[in-house]
């Protein structure tokens, strides 16, 4: 693990957004440093989506500052968060099952040599990435369509690699996947934070959270309700923050074992 130090890669100050009379965001502040995994939760409608979409350019925020390497930068449309070096990874994946590995590495920056595209080299590339991050295909030919859930979401998770981004953000990856496939996901996450990239983990399974998370930050009605670093928290004190109280069932169950060990 990347010891977390120094200017935050990216940061949020102020950050707030507006649908109409519904504020989605208020006030939101998050730190992301390279090196290091930021898990993102929070209950269904706590603004997690809205967050991640204002950081990738599809919202621009109605108030507060986005910071790249310490300087604000305006991020109008999803080209210019890739371009600053941000890479999303959505949870529907928009992989194309007719294309091969390969096809959906490169879907968009297909590599040409002499105006032909450069079928070797992308081939040669997809390879290296993949061996890089010790992914585990059968063939870099293979269809998408043949793939485990898994597989398809490490794909994925490759593609947004190709731009060479220093952080990347992931929409519950391990959402409808099973035991061995979540932890091959989350040994690719673990991965990124070694090779320096700072990752912004969006889960509801805190499970997940709790395994590769360094740093948890939690939303509650579209603000902020607490900045954990994993080392200090327990599951116990993450969820009483989602849920905005104390008393919940995770706590009283916990507080049943106890009496009944006294």
């Amino acid at each position: 693990m990347v010891a977390v130090t120094g200017e935050p890669v990216l940061a949020l100050r102020g950050v707030s957004k507006r649908f109409g009379a519904v504020q989605a965001l208020t006030d939101i502040e998050l730190e992301v440093h390279s090196g290091s995994v930021v898990a993102l939760v929070g209950d269904n409608g706590a603004g997690k989506s809205t967050l991640v979409k204002a950081i990738a350019g599809v919202h621009q925020p109605d108030e507060g500052t986005i910071e790249w390497d310490g300087r604000p930068v305006t991020i109008h449309r999803p080209q210019d968060a890739q371009h600053l070096g941000i890479a999303t990874v959505y949870q529907d994946l928009a992989l194309c099952d007719n294309l091969d590995v390969v096809g959906n590495l490169f879907l968009g920056r297909e590599l040409k040599r002499f105006s032909v595209l450069d079928e070797v080299g992308m081939e040669k590339r997809s390879r290296e990435l993949l061996d890089t991050l010790s992914i585990r295909i059968p063939s870099v030919r293979i269809p998408i369509a043949s793939l485990s859930g898994g597989q398809r979401q490490v794909v994925a998770i490759a593609r947004a690699l190709i731009g060479r981004p220093k952080v990347v953000m992931l929409d519950e990856p391990t959402a409808a996947l099973g035991v061995e496939q979540t932890a091959q996901v989350l040994d690719l996450v673990e991965r990124l934070r070694d090779q320096g990239l700072g990752v912004i983990l969006i889960s509801h399974n805190m499970a997940d959270v709790m395994a590769v998370a360094d740093t948890v930050a939690v939303l509650r009605l579209g603000r902020n309700n607490g900045v954990f670093a994993k080392s200090d928290t327990n599951q116990e004190e993450i969820i009483s923050a989602i849920t905005g109280a104390t008393d919940n069932a995770v706590t009283r169950r916990q507080a049943r074992g106890t009496e009944g060990t006294s």
